[in-house]
């Protein structure tokens, strides 16, 4: 009897102790949970992705709303909208390569902060003084014949333009330097916060028109430009405090190599390199304080000299773009700036000759946001596959195959491209030709002018050509040809996004420290420069039935842009260019390139 009672007591002592020690794991594994996601909600990881979301959130905001305002102010005028896209890409264009040179010869506290807060401010007064314009429109339109109101939108577009420099150099300095400071050696790491970052540019792309649109909708543009000003306010300050604690929990942020100093240590790894076997690396950036350093004393200089050097420094930042390992890679990217084949202004335009309804293209957006997103994704496993440069390249058959279908598309039931139209004939018909345009009587009995593009009447919700007798029931256009159209569009997104993010890296991995902003500035420069040109492009041919040969020299650029990162890849890779590799030999075989200065050590 008394060893059965032993007995059951030992057993319950056991259980008592196996229920203490579950308890004491899961309280250990709970606190351990816990700990983690906080050390991850403070990293300096993701504090710079809660910044870059706040600051892609008003840019968004703010260049959906501008453009609005504009065509608002204007009286439902595109004019003053495309002066002021000119005005941005010409600014970005010329002092592209000035506004990098900036970002490298200070530093990165100083540049981040600054370039915030002149972005926000600018923002904050554009919207100021939109509301005034809002209110006291008549007002100022009999104020000195008007001019009054004429110098109100040239200091809106001269401080949007400011604000969208400053928005720049924000992303040259974030995306471009911070980033790879905070990944520190590891290239995988970097790989992943590039392309959460590109994760968040799709969504607040998408969600940002959205609500600022509901909120204009709802309300009206004064409240619009009122939220937008109260919104960059609260961010600034917000963003303010996330840099500066990035900048903390990062050491390594303060520390900054000139010119001088980088190429005096490549030269001398160039030595130990020698030396070395040829398994061992060596971190070829040794990191230092400027601000350990003296000021040397400045020379003076005449005022010609400072007169010529924005220019000496564009020319400069050009030279050594140029002379990058990565330059036909960088080339490459640009190349793809030079398409229609994207969901932007002039394809909507198209989709609605073509009688597809708004609430289809909305539908159509967020499939390309989804695509894109997917994009990111297939970047970071493909990348751990076969190595980055060979990312690019399966990016960039996915993308140009993609596009095949556009091409397709052109010459498929319903497209209108008809080759006996000149593209010029509606440019000609307005320059040199006296004659007035043709008229249709309106459903109210007003004249109606029938405008040579061929373009639905949207005001009226109508899909129904201008030139053509409202009365009768015209044929439905087939819809084959712009279903191909869109499904290439959006099927290229996963290797437009992934090809992107190649590039991206490989200019943060093989660019030099000292030249990041200057060589990023020049990107920006090339990727604004083929965007105008594309502009320029449909502006020479602006009738749907030119558009098939917009999409044709479209697809032809991106196979370019694709020709020329494949010579990159084959410079850079060798005969090695389509062998099978592991994770390991992909990465050594990325890390080959000449001048690469994001090595690991072994």
């Amino acid at each position: 009897m008394q060893s059965s009672f032993s007995a059951s007591a030992c057993r319950h002592l056991n259980c008592r102790r196996r229920c203490k020690d579950r308890q004491l794991r899961s309280g250990r594994d709970s606190s351990s949970v816990s700990g983690a996601l906080v050390g991850y909600f403070t990293s300096a990881k993701f504090l710079l992705y809660l910044g870059h979301a706040l600051s892609t959130w008003g840019d968004r905001m703010w260049h959906f709303a501008v453009s609005v305002f504009l065509v608002e102010l204007y009286g439902n005028s595109l004019l003053l909208t495309a002066v002021y896209g000119l005005v941005v890409a010409g600014s970005v264009l010329l002092l592209g390569a000035i506004i990098g040179d900036w970002v490298d010869k200070n530093s990165r506290l100083k540049v981040a902060q600054t370039s915030l807060v002149v972005q926000n401010a600018s923002v904050i007064l554009c919207g100021i003084i939109l509301m005034i314009i809002f209110l006291f429109k008549t007002q100022l339109l009999t104020l000195y014949h008007g001019w009054l109101l004429t110098m109100c939108y040239i200091l809106v577009i001269t401080i949007a333009n400011i604000a969208n420099l400053a928005s720049t150099a924000t992303a040259i300095t974030i995306q471009r330097d911070w980033i790879v400071v905070v990944a520190g050696e590891d290239r995988s790491k970097l790989a992943d916060m590039n392309a959460t970052i590109r994760r968040i540019d799709q969504l607040t792309n998408i969600l940002a028109p959205m609500a600022v649109g509901q909120i204009m909708t709802f309300g009206s543009p004064m409240i619009g430009c009122g939220f937008i000003s109260g919104w960059n306010l609260m961010s600034m300050c917000v963003e303010y405090l996330l840099l500066w604690k990035v900048y903390q929990k990062t050491p390594t942020l303060a520390l900054k190599c000139s010119k001088v100093e980088e190429s005096e240590l490549k030269q001398l790894n160039v030595k130990k390199e020698n030396d070395m076997k040829p398994a061992e690396g060596v971190q070829l950036i040794v990191e230092k304080d400027v601000t350990g350093f003296e000021p040397q004393q400045e020379k003076e200089v005449g005022c010609a000299a400072r007169i010529a050097e924005p220019f000496i420094t564009f020319r400069d930042g050009w030279v050594a773009y140029y002379n990058q390992p990565v330059f036909l890679a960088g080339m490459g990217l640009a190349f793809l700036y030079m398409t229609v084949l994207g969901f932007d202004c002039i394809t909507t335009g198209y989709a609605y000759t073509q009688g597809l309804s708004g609430s289809v293209l909305s539908l159509l957006m967020g499939a390309s946001a989804i695509t894109g997103i997917m994009g990111t994704v297939a970047f970071t496993w493909l990348r751990r596959k076969c190595g980055l440069i060979r990312t690019g390249l399966i990016s960039g058959i996915a993308q140009f195959s993609c596009l095949v279908l556009c091409a397709i598309s052109v010459f498929m039931p319903g497209s209108p491209l008809d080759l006996t139209v000149s593209p010029f004939a509606d440019i000609s018909a307005r320059l040199f030709e006296n004659e007035p345009l043709p008229t249709i009587a309106s459903p109210g009995g007003e004249p109606e002018v029938a405008f040579a593009t061929g373009m639905p009447n949207l005001l009226n919700g109508s899909a129904t050509p201008a030139n053509t007798d409202p009365e009768m029931s015209p044929e439905p256009v087939p819809l084959i040809s712009v279903s191909l159209l869109f499904a290439g569009v959006i099927a290229a997104r996963v290797g437009l996004w992934s090809f992107d993010l190649t590039v991206t890296q490989l200019l943060q991995e093989n660019v030099a420290e000292s030249e990041r902003g200057i060589i990023n500035g020049v990107q920006n420069s090339m990727n604004y420069l083929l965007d105008l040109l594309h502009f320029i492009m449909v502006i020479l041919a602006p009738n749907p039935e030119a558009f098939g040969l917009l999409v044709l020299i479209s697809v032809s650029f991106v196979a370019m842009g694709h020709i020329m990162y494949f010579r990159f890849a084959q410079k850079s890779l060798g005969k090695q260019l389509f062998a099978c590799c592991t994770p390991d030999s992909g990465a050594v075989s990325d890390s080959s390139l000449p001048g690469f200065y994001f090595r690991y050590r072994p």
